[in-house]
């Protein structure tokens, strides 16, 4: 499921400066989308890239300069069924569809409604079997009306719930552990707008059950060449990578984050290895780090095994001497080997059972921190096949 943030900046809000400043914030805290009067969709375009949906009552006016403007989505139901401007059909079984909204605007892939009342609830339902995005707002929101909807429609439409901060945001993608598939924000302050994007973000983010397997050899190796994934994040003490020679086993290599008598810190690195070794990526499968490039989206885990996206900056692939790292996992099948290679500097530093260590100073014995699964890969994604590495 992918989430989405959606900022309400339609003509409810206020005056266009109070609508600009919406819609301003929206594209700055990375929301996916603003909901605006179909007047405002030409101004939209000119203030940044975001995704536009459109609605309009029978009061707008759409000047010349902007009719050919076009939105990305357009909704119906504000100043209608949706809103309780025109009263709800008395047969909703028959009638509650998109089709019935939509005799105001035929290229409406959406509908808005808010839920006035059971009967609302019930509106939304059915018009959400037609509608690729539906729209619901609580006046007196509760829990519970999402929870139905989420339950009966969730699969049928993209669910929006409305929210007016970044914790009702939170709570909507969190509602019966599935969550809204996006929040429609009505705020004003930029900080709610960011909250809710991190909501969104760390609704979609998987959390990784993370061991520790035993170091079995340290071994000098001669020269490879060497790749370190500079990104446009800051990471923190406790963040880094997954990098491995075997797609089944990834040992956790810190971000260069510690100080050094050597050289300073650099919170956006992770010197991960040679180049043929795997990184997770931000999707879940693993890129070779050879194929890494400025713009490409990496997995940062932290030692508790919550993960988060970062866009490479840099990619620097250098000849540096190297060591070879084996390890032991317990499985169920008995005891699996998994390696990599690292290289030789202080500065390289991998999670162990005692904390960070530095490259050089791990010894058998040791208890490197590891991601394992028991899969085979093949371009990245996990198959089903018998695959032996060594």
């Amino acid at each position: 499921m992918t989430r989405t943030v959606w900022v309400k900046a339609d003509g409810d809000v206020g005056d266009w400066e109070a609508r600009k400043r919406r819609i301003t914030a929206a594209i700055e805290a990375g929301a996916d989308w603003v909901l605006v009067d179909e007047a405002d969709v030409g101004r939209v375009r000119d203030l940044g890239d975001i995704s536009v949906a459109a609605f309009r009552s029978e009061a707008d006016v759409i000047d010349d300069a902007e009719s050919d403007a076009e939105a990305d989505a357009y909704f119906v139901g504000k100043g209608g069924e949706g809103d309780g401007t025109i009263d709800m059909p008395e047969d909703l079984s028959g009638s509650a569809d998109l089709t019935t909204v939509r005799r105001r605007d035929d290229r409406a892939q959406g509908v808005y409604v808010r839920v006035l009342g059971t009967e609302y609830e019930r509106f939304a339902e059915e018009a959400a079997n037609d509608a690729e995005f539906t729209i619901v707002v609580g006046e007196d929101w509760s829990i519970i009306p999402l929870e139905n909807l989420i339950a009966r429609v969730g699969e049928e439409t993209h669910l929006i719930a409305g929210a007016t901060t970044a914790a009702e945001a939170q709570t909507a993608f969190e509602t019966l552990e599935i969550g809204a598939d996006g929040v429609l924000l009505d705020s004003n302050s930029p900080d709610e707008i960011r909250g809710a994007v991190e909501a969104r973000d760390a609704a979609d983010r998987e959390t990784l059950d993370l061991r520790h397997a035993e170091v079995t050899a340290v071994e000098r190796t001669g020269m490879a060449d060497r790749v370190c994934i500079d990104t446009g994040s800051l990471m923190d003490d406790d963040e880094g990578m997954l990098v491995g020679s075997m797609s089944r086993g990834l040992f956790f290599v810190h971000a260069e984050t510690a100080e050094s008598p050597y050289v300073e810190s650099r919170p956006f690195r992770v010197n991960a290895g040679a180049v043929h070794a795997y990184v997770r990526n931000a999707e879940g499968g693993t890129n070779y780090l050879a194929e890494l490039s400025s713009g490409d989206e990496v997995q940062v885990v932290d030692t508790a095994g919550h993960t988060r996206e970062a866009i490479v900056g840099r990619v620097k692939i250098e000849k540096r001497p190297m060591f070879r790292i084996q390890a032991e996992v317990e499985t169920e099948e008995g005891i699996d080997r998994i390696e990599t290679l690292i290289q030789n500097a202080e500065t390289v530093k991998i999670a162990t059972s005692e904390g960070r260590k530095a490259v050089t100073d791990l010894e058998e014995g040791d208890e490197a921190l590891v991601y394992y699964e028991d899969v085979a890969r093949h371009f990245g994604e996990a198959v089903e096949e018998s695959i032996i590495e060594k």
